[in-house]
């Protein structure tokens, strides 16, 4: 059984995916963190960059003790590896996946979540740095677009780059990206949707929130943290 503490976010779809294609039992923990739920203690613990998703696997294969992993890639890795499901056993062909799957989290996430701050969160209007973001937002859909011309999935067979990357395709409207302009991805992307598993995955999202995430009072929560923050933290 997977523990899985998540939140309706982007990074958040990534696990509740992985999980429904692979047909793992899980239940959800929710952590909301427009209310800070991430702060908590007994997260902290699992989690202590105070970030969703987490998980605890509670029948590791080596039949020790529970194991928790924070951070997306590395719950994907994990997972993957754990179920043989999703990653090639070929070296060559893992490489491929995780250099996609290293390439969204260090790229594709980070930049697309700038665009969104600047865009949409901040509290004034920074032209530059509005610019910027969407232009490399732009930049990254293009070798995403690149990529995928002549490939059903991005490492040719469906894995867990799909999955880290689709999530922060999905709010491309809000980006201020059109489909339109990326011809394999909007192919790759409308094929993913159709997923049955992608599906009940954003089902199961509903389920736990409709609300948005950011509004002005969690503003302060999600986008007032520093150097204090951490230290005045219990749990780490």
């Amino acid at each position: 059984m997977i523990d899985l503490y998540y939140w309706t976010t982007t990074n958040g779809h990534k696990i509740t995916i992985f999980l429904e294609e692979a047909g793992l039992p899980y239940t959800i923990i929710p952590i909301n963190i427009s209310q800070g739920e991430q702060f908590s203690t007994d997260f902290l613990t699992i989690s202590p960059n105070n970030k969703i998703p987490a998980i605890v696997d509670r029948d590791p294969l080596d039949k020790e003790k529970p194991i928790s992993i924070f951070e997306s890639g590395a719950i994907l890795l994990y997972l993957a590896e754990k179920t043989k499901k999703f990653i090639p056993t070929d070296i060559r062909e893992r490489a491929e996946v995780l250099e996609w799957l290293f390439w969204q989290v260090a790229g594709l996430g980070p930049m697309a979540g700038q665009n969104h701050h600047f865009s949409h969160y901040a509290s004034e209007v920074i032209s530059y740095a509005i610019n910027r973001y969407v232009k490399e937002t732009a930049r990254l859909y293009a070798v995403l677009d690149k990529r995928l011309a002549g490939r059903e999935f991005i490492a040719g067979k469906y894995s867990i780059a799909d999955m880290a990357c689709y999530p922060w395709i999905v709010p491309h409207e809000k980006q201020q990206q059109n489909l339109g302009d990326f011809p394999h991805l909007k192919r790759w992307f409308e094929s993913m949707t159709q997923r049955p598993a992608v599906q009940r995955a954003y089902a199961k999202a509903k389920e736990i929130n409709i609300e948005p995430t950011v509004n002005e009072k969690s503003k302060r929560i999600l986008f007032g943290q520093d150097s204090k923050t951490v230290r005045e933290m219990k749990g780490l």
